[in-house]
């Protein structure tokens, strides 16, 4: 019998497939940034309930969360388990972008008439690749859960097709996992969700959630009677008895709601059902409940079925005047528990890092909540916050909320208070709103306003490039410590600006920033504007460039008795630019082992014109440093034994001018 459309009578399940693979598209190829540029930049893993799971088993194994994961993934990762444990693997047949691609690659074999390899259910080939999910998924989690970094980012092929490969990604493990599950699937049905998917080995193990609920119990208990186990040998013994136990007991899976059979109906010779179910199940050799550990509650078989004698249910009845509903249940609940995980992943947060140090009985601890600290962004940057915390005398704990940017400190009152651990939070910082030729202005005219919400040392940038989308002269912020918080606006003389107009530029909600390839980043704000100073002073325009130029300087210990030292001088506006401050590391390292070379410096010169200076003495001359700085390859040493050959990191086209040092 030939096989027929499933189209129409399942549709439910390709709605959601096809709409979820094209909401993905939608968003992570650009063009909803495309159409609504004012639309926030999506992470291809927000929403990521695999990596939700990662983050979960990081945060009970050692109290902080990886990477950059948020409540969202851990209640989709919660969503997923608690639907498979109730229902099945609805995730798999119902919103997995990967499962719905493996799903298309099947249709364009059976289109173009070529046949699949058959890798029959039980046989010893079909264990043995079972296995591979299972040691993937032990890899990915110890590495998770080790570095605190979301290791699958490395080899998931979604993640890399949504990134363009510009991701945290290994390149060679993405090409991998992507050839096997296009080539895989194209000859092997579903053949990275059965064999290779780590979530998959997470789905078929919670089908058996008894099982590993009681492990855990085991592992639980004797952690209390004294004997403590790492929480790898948990690790390993879930996933060694998942595995186990999918290829012994995959056909007496304790499931609650499955697909069941009605004998009656079924006469076991079309086999319809088999043929259009995506894992080849044997669904007529079941009576009753269809036990397999891969159904998926997909409901092609149902659809397949030329004699009506599938249904979903609970119980093994089959005949009821709902049983053409209850079809439809799976879809929605996979609909209901993305709702749901949606709704409750507002609720709470759970903190990145929460860590305390040297508490005492006689410390007087009490909190400090500080929000809108955009820098902490990521479990490295929440260790970070906490290396600074740990300086300060009577800080004694730090949690960071990366979600919403908060971080919550505990401290001794004892020792310190609040307002002292506010400056010690604030980092005083410049920004340069706009470029100033030296020549434009003999001084600048600087008035002062005073704003709250802004501790973070990149709210002063966000700040400045709200003001660079006007038309004001605005030139140059600086930011100082106090309550409330100074900033000081330098300006064109004659330029005129008043409280209402700082009042509304402060306050912007959010700030839209242009995305290297389209679209735009939108950056919550949530500054709050005080007042301006009266009056305002003036600042000559030569000082005001030395203050807000970000210079560099290294000296390497040495002298020139007594000889004439020189600076030879490279004078280009662009040195001004990040990459050039990020290459003069590398620079100076390289010319620091030659004899004669004295430091290397980028500051301003007479005409206040950056540039780059090094200084030098006999027998060091131009030409040779010349020489040395246009080299095709830099020599870096980065340790006493380690020294490497790198390509040079900045290029210069036009020689330098040497310049007597003044004593």
């Amino acid at each position: 019998m030939a096989k027929k459309s499933t189209f129409k009578s399942n549709w439910q399940k390709y709605l959601l497939q096809w709409g979820t693979l094209a909401a993905l598209i939608f968003f992570v190829s650009g063009l909803a940034t495309l159409l609504f540029p004012k639309m926030e930049v999506s992470d291809p893993e927000r929403y990521c309930p695999f990596g939700g799971l990662e983050a979960l088993a990081t945060y009970l194994a050692n109290d902080t969360l990886p990477c950059s994961m948020t409540s969202v993934q851990i209640v989709m990762g919660i969503a997923l388990a608690a639907a498979i444990m109730l229902a099945g693997k609805l995730f798999c047949g119902y919103l997995c972008p990967i499962g719905t691609i493996e799903d298309l690659l099947k249709k364009l074999r059976e289109t173009i008439g070529l046949k699949s390899i058959s890798i029959r259910n039980g046989s010893a080939l079909d264990k043995i690749l079972r296995l591979v999910k299972y040691l993937l998924l032990f890899y990915i989690f110890y590495m998770t859960m080790t570095a605190s970094e979301l290791f699958c980012k490395n080899l998931d092929p979604y993640y890399a097709v949504a990134t363009g490969f510009k991701g945290e990604i290994t390149l060679w493990m993405s090409i991998t996992t992507l050839t096997l599950v296009i080539l895989g699937g194209f000859l092997v049905d579903r053949f990275w969700c059965k064999y290779i998917c780590p979530l998959g080995a997470i789905s078929n193990s919670l089908k058996f959630w008894v099982w590993q609920a009681f492990l855990v119990g085991i592992w639980w208990g004797l952690n209390l009677l004294g004997v403590h186990l790492a929480w790898i040998w948990l690790l390993g013994a879930i996933c060694v008895l998942g595995y186990l136990l999918e290829i012994f007991c995959g056909r007496r899976t304790p499931v609650i709601m499955s697909v069941i059979t009605n004998r009656s109906k079924c006469s076991g010779n079309c086999r319809m059902c088999q043929k259009h179910c995506p894992y080849n199940i044997d669904l007529p050799s079941y009576s009753g409940k269809v036990k397999s550990v891969d159904c998926t509650l997909c409901g092609e078989c149902i659809a397949a079925c030329p004699h009506k004698a599938l249904s979903i249910g609970v119980v093994p009845e089959v005949e009821s005047k709902y049983s053409r509903l209850t079809r439809y249940i799976p879809a929605l609940l996979a609909v209901l528990f993305v709702v749901l995980a949606f709704v409750f992943s507002n609720k709470f947060e759970v903190p990145t890092i929460d860590e305390s140090w040297d508490i005492t009985p006689e410390c007087k601890i009490e909190t400090l909540k500080v929000e809108g600290l955009k820098s902490v962004k990521c479990y490295s940057s929440s260790k970070a916050f906490k290396a600074r915390m740990q300086k300060v005398a009577g800080v004694h704990g730090v949690k960071t909320y990366v979600g919403s940017h908060t971080v919550v400190i505990s401290y001794d009152t004892n020792v310190t208070d609040e307002d002292k651990i506010m400056s010690q939070i604030f980092v005083p910082s410049k920004f340069r709103v706009n470029s100033l030729e030296p020549s434009a202005y003999d001084s600048l005219k600087c008035v002062t306003i005073r704003t709250e919400r802004m501790f973070d040392k990149l709210d002063l940038n966000y700040l400045g490039m709200q003001l660079r989308a006007t038309d004001k002269r605005i030139y140059g912020l600086e930011s100082m410590y106090d309550c409330p918080m100074i900033v000081k606006v330098y300006m064109a003389p004659d330029e005129e600006v008043d409280s209402d107009w700082f009042k509304q530029m402060v306050e912007k909600k959010t700030l839209e920033m242009p995305v290297h390839g389209g679209g735009v980043n939108v950056i919550k704000l949530g500054f709050k504007y005080v007042r301006m100073e009266e009056g305002s002073t003036m600042i000559a325009t030569p000082e005001y460039l030395k203050m807000m130029f970000d210079s560099f300087k290294a000296e390497y210990g040495r002298t020139s008795d007594g000889k004439e030292e020189f600076y030879y001088e490279l004078a280009d506006p662009n040195y001004e630019k990040p990459i050039v401050k990020r290459g003069l590391p590398f620079l100076s390292n390289h010319i620091s082992r030659f004899e004669g070379v004295l430091g290397t410096y980028l500051t301003l010169n007479d005409s206040l014109q950056p540039c780059i200076r090094i200084r030098f003495c006999a027998p060091m001359t131009a030409d040779r440093l010349w020489e040395l700085i246009t080299m095709e390859t830099w020599t870096i040493t980065y340790k006493k034994d380690d020294v490497r050959e790198e390509p040079a990191k900045l290029g210069f086209e036009t020689p330098g001018v040497t310049l007597k040092v003044k004593r």
